[in-house]
């Protein structure tokens, strides 16, 4: 599951962008908020505590390293992981700063998921409102068909490969954990990003703030 469902998310998202297009964008941000406080909750109401369960030093330092390493991602793929993005629509060829950016976000995101099955389901229901708007936005460029699904396919890879990589028997239990707050401090950014940035000047929204509850409450049932 933790390799299938990741690609089934970017594939559903794909498909959604070619059969609705831009009929979908109000639904598209509050399913990006149900995706940010759904993965908030799970890091924090599961993952954290977990995590400094283990006993392992330096995992705050780790988390902050992680949100680090989110800022630097975000200004190479301007915004994607949380759903700002911008894209030139004259562009012909693969954005590779944004391919390379989400591939290392992605490959972090993929690696606890073999321990943590409730975070696989943030994850997924997370990828499906950025691979609608990643693949909303590639469609509407000069990209080729054939560079899209390729852009698309490493995309959608780069979750189960990390999660691949987590299974190899070299990594010691601290390294692993070590790994995994780097982790907590990428989620962190891109979920709490996803809720405060998504409302047109920071208004209050009441079917947004509903969707919000709706992924706490899930999120602490699970």
């Amino acid at each position: 599951m933790i390799f299938i469902l990741p690609i089934a998310a970017v594939l559903l998202g794909f498909l959604i962008a070619i059969i609705f297009k831009p009929a979908i964008n109000n639904a598209v941000k509050l399913l990006l908020a149900f995706s940010g406080a759904f993965l908030l909750s799970i890091t924090i109401f599961e993952f954290l505590p977990n995590l400094y369960a283990s006993g392992s030093e330096n995992i705050g330092i780790y988390i902050m390293a992680g949100l680090l390493l989110q800022i630097l991602l975000e200004f190479l793929s301007r915004g994607a992981e949380h759903g700002h993005l911008h894209l030139d629509e004259n562009t012909k060829t693969i954005p590779w700063l944004l391919l390379i950016s989400l591939s290392v976000h992605c490959a972090f995101e993929g690696f606890p998921l073999s321990d943590n099955k409730d975070l696989l389901y943030g994850i997924v229901v997370h990828k499906i409102p950025i691979a609608i708007i990643i693949s909303s936005f590639l469609l509407a460029s000069n990209i080729s068909k054939i560079q899209i699904a390729l852009f698309l396919l490493a995309f959608s890879l780069m979750t189960p490969l990390g999660s691949y990589f987590a299974t190899l028997g070299f990594w010691t239990e601290s390294l692993k954990n070590s790994i995994n707050a780097l982790v907590v401090g990428v989620l962190l950014h891109v979920s709490t990003t996803i809720l405060f940035e998504s409302s047109k000047n920071h208004q209050f929204n009441a079917t947004k703030f509903a969707v919000i509850l709706l992924g706490i409450a899930i999120a602490y049932i699970l």
